[in-house]
């Protein structure tokens, strides 16, 4: 059986497909700041939910899942380690339908661990770039996001 051509080569969708591009480099940052906050016992994604939960105190599981981007499962598999370990807890709000998420005393210890090293790897990869390069790298992945979050149809953001 013949094989049919494809519309677009491969190559050039490997080569230079935003979403594998930005997920590589994605995975390649977690990894490295994994590695370097081994020691603390977090990890990057956990360590990002509790600067979070810090940053903004009792906050309800859904409203904390949609800021940091993550879906519904993917979030509840990043906060079950950290309940667990009792650096947050979990519980209904006054509306029975909402579970609020809040840090404990426990997790403000384990973030305040973690963040010099934090530092360390943030340093490592900011000194890598360059001066002024982390920063405009930032807007452009924010201005990816923001394109990222239209709708095409509509126009319009889910």
């Amino acid at each position: 059986m013949p094989r049919r051509r494809l519309p677009t080569s491969l190559d050039e969708i490997s080569s230079h497909c935003v979403c594998f591009s930005v997920r590589r480099a994605a995975r390649a940052v977690t990894q490295a700041y994994d590695r370097t906050l081994a020691p603390s016992g977090l990890r990057a994604t956990q360590l990002t939910l509790l600067v979070a939960l810090a940053r903004v105190g009792t906050v309800p599981f859904a409203r904390l899942a949609s800021a940091l981007g993550m879906d519904r499962t993917t979030f509840t598999r990043n906060v079950a380690p950290l309940k667990r370990d009792g650096l947050l807890t979990m519980r209904r709000g006054p509306d029975r339908r909402v579970k609020l998420v809040a840090i404990t005393t426990s997790g403000r210890k384990a973030l305040a661990r973690a963040i010099p090293l934090w530092e360390r790897a943030q340093r490592r990869i900011t000194t890598g770039l360059g001066a002024g390069h982390w920063d405009s790298l930032r807007r452009e992945i924010e201005r990816i996001t923001a394109l990222a979050d239209i709708n095409p149809r509509e126009g319009t953001r889910p």
